[in-house]
């Protein structure tokens, strides 16, 4: 993994505003299943509950009471939704019409504009491609194995930085990787086949997935290098895994409150 040398942070004004988003469409999301279950209902102005089949009735019912964007299969959104969210809204006519977003721990400014339909699509399909991405990892080891895996790798990087949460940093390295990747040297014996921005992201590193090799090394360090050209920055190389919290745990830090004095 390269570091690009921007130092990332999920604090910004940017972070916040793609979840303010991304709870925006989840609450439309709502509001539409449950317009047509309305409209379904007996003695609404559509038709009947008995005209549709119990299963579509149940995923109504669930995508009404949706808890969480990464529950609502693709399909289903491409379906039903994809087209009747914004793809942007302005606060105070998303109060408007809302009331609220439900989310404690943001508050909508009135006068700004949110991306709605980037940041509703990405935690979607992103579920997706993490579910696709351990299936393929315990499939038979192939060169399309590995295309696919880089193939998803870079549909969560510009999926990621479509809703605003990228940089120019990584957005090189991983437009470097793709230049490897499709080189006429590369073409015969590829070595690097995907690239994303990972950690918290509007900058920090990029994870490269390739084959195990020293021509992979050999292209990582050119990669380097002409990252250091264009931006006079050489980037750190993080090399290899560990078992991770899995094998090791991790602390919980919570919050002393001190008492207030008398």
């Amino acid at each position: 993994m390269p570091d690009s040398g921007i130092r990332h942070s999920v604090g910004g004004a940017d972070y916040g505003s793609v979840r303010i988003g991304a709870f925006m469409g989840r609450k439309m999301i709502k509001s539409l299943a449950s317009a047509v279950l309305s409209r379904s209902a007996p003695g609404g102005d559509g038709f009947a509950y008995d005209e549709l089949e119990d299963d579509s009735v149940n995923l109504l019912k669930a995508e009404a009471s949706l808890d969480y964007l990464c529950n609502l299969p693709p399909h289903r959104y491409e379906a039903l939704y994809s087209k009747m969210l914004p793809k942007s809204i302005l606060g105070e006519e998303f109060l408007e019409k809302y009331a609220d977003h439900n989310d404690p721990v943001t508050v909508i400014d009135q006068k700004r504009l949110y991306a709605v339909t980037a940041s509703a699509k990405h935690p979607i399909y992103e579920n997706f491609r993490v579910k696709a991405f351990k299936a393929l990892l315990t499939s038979a080891y192939s060169d399309e194995q590995l295309t696919a895996l880089g193939e998803l790798l870079y549909q969560c990087h510009y999926s990621y930085s479509a809703c605003g949460l990228g940089s120019d940093g990584t957005d090189r390295l991983v437009r470097l990787v793709q230049e490897m990747q499709h080189s006429k040297s590369a073409s015969e014996d590829g070595t690097l086949y995907g690239a994303k921005i990972t950690g918290g992201g509007s900058g920090g590193t990029v994870c490269v997935i390739g084959t195990n090799c020293t021509k992979s090394s050999q292209q990582i360090f050119e990669i380097q290098e002409r990252y250091k050209d264009g931006t006079g920055y050489l980037p750190f190389i993080f090399e290899g895994s560990s078992p991770g919290a899995g094998k090791f745990g991790y602390l919980r830090i919570r919050r002393r409150i001190s008492p207030r004095p008398s």
